[in-house]
């Protein structure tokens, strides 16, 4: 058995026997007998108790802008299950559609990388280092990259684009794409993070509504095969929105970077713009046209971009 897979099994395993654990917790069993209504309430309860001691925590520790952080990172984390949504209704979408979606997807994070962290990184890395700002962002753009490199490299995973319809019929195969899908997803989360701790409230706003509509696209390609195979749509959703959640992980740890060390702001900027650039190039474009050249996805490039550049604008 290869180390991908043998990594995958135990990943597999571990979440099983947690999976089997809690199932087993007497607490856990107490609630699944309650009524429908008495059991949804106890576990909406539990989960907003546990949203207050976090948030709470963050707030006591870190301050008011790394729990603004934190929170738009998770929400750009849940537009993942949000785009995944359309496999209520639908079991497929057209290859014209689904590409137009994501070359929009595109240009929303390209002008995104541009101009809430290229732009800001520059001024500054000027501010910091005297016209030395676009050295210092240069470099962090190809650490970013070399890190996604790296990390793609060295993960056990494969490109969506590269799975043919017997091989997803393989759980280890969705396993190694939902991991491919993290992978991705960290970068985008530190990248709110890193926004958001500069103390630019509107620009951090601005690049988690970039992310969060460029995960959309996401979860939807995460849920539709998945339905396909006959999975439960809710579970086709549910899964798809786990992909996403790796974003708050990498949005927490970006802000409190940036907010506890502020001369290091431009290069984790650059380091945020070049891991996004590398997920653009190496993944979202070439899905674009995977199955041919797509006109509709080059105008819906630059469609999204030219949107979240007036975006920027009036925001600005």
């Amino acid at each position: 058995m290869s180390v991908s897979m043998t990594f995958i099994k135990k990943i597999q395993s571990y979440f099983e026997a947690k999976t089997v654990q809690i199932q087993n917790h007497p607490k856990f069993q107490h609630i699944q007998t309650l009524p429908s209504l008495q059991r949804y309430c106890a576990w909406s309860g539990l989960f907003l108790a546990s949203q207050i001691i976090v948030f709470g925590l963050l707030y006591f520790i870190f301050g008011y802008i790394v729990v603004v952080g934190f929170l738009a990172s998770v929400i750009a984390g849940l537009a993942t299950g949000v785009g995944a949504l359309p496999v209520l209704w639908f079991k497929n979408i057209t290859d014209d559609v689904f590409n137009s979606l994501l070359g929009g997807a595109a240009g929303v994070m390209l002008a995104a990388t541009a101009f809430s962290l290229i732009v800001p990184g520059l001024d500054y890395g000027n501010a910091i280092w005297a016209g030395k700002g676009v050295y210092i962002v240069s470099i962090g753009m190809m650490v970013g990259a070399l890190f996604l490199h790296y990390a793609d490299s060295q993960l056990p995973h494969v490109h969506f684009d590269t799975l043919s319809d017997t091989q997803l019929r393989s759980l280890n195969k969705i396993w190694l794409f939902i991991i491919a899908i993290a992978i991705h997803n960290f970068p985008e989360g530190m990248a709110v993070g890193v926004s958001f701790g500069s103390g630019d409230v509107k620009n951090g706003f601005v690049l988690t509504s970039a992310i969060a509509l460029q995960n959309m696209p996401e979860g939807l390609a995460v849920a539709l095969p998945l339905v396909g195979l006959g999975y439960n749509k809710w579970k086709a959703i549910g899964i798809a929105t786990l992909t996403g959640l790796v974003e708050p992980i990498g949005g927490l740890l970006g802000i409190t970077m940036v907010t506890a060390f502020q001369p290091i702001l431009p290069i984790a900027m650059g380091f945020a713009a070049g891991a996004m650039l590398f997920v653009i190039s190496e993944e979202i474009i070439p899905e674009t046209h995977s199955k041919g050249r797509s006109r509709y996805a080059t105008f819906a490039l630059m469609g999204g971009f030219i949107i979240m550049m007036m975006l920027d604008h009036l925001l600005g």
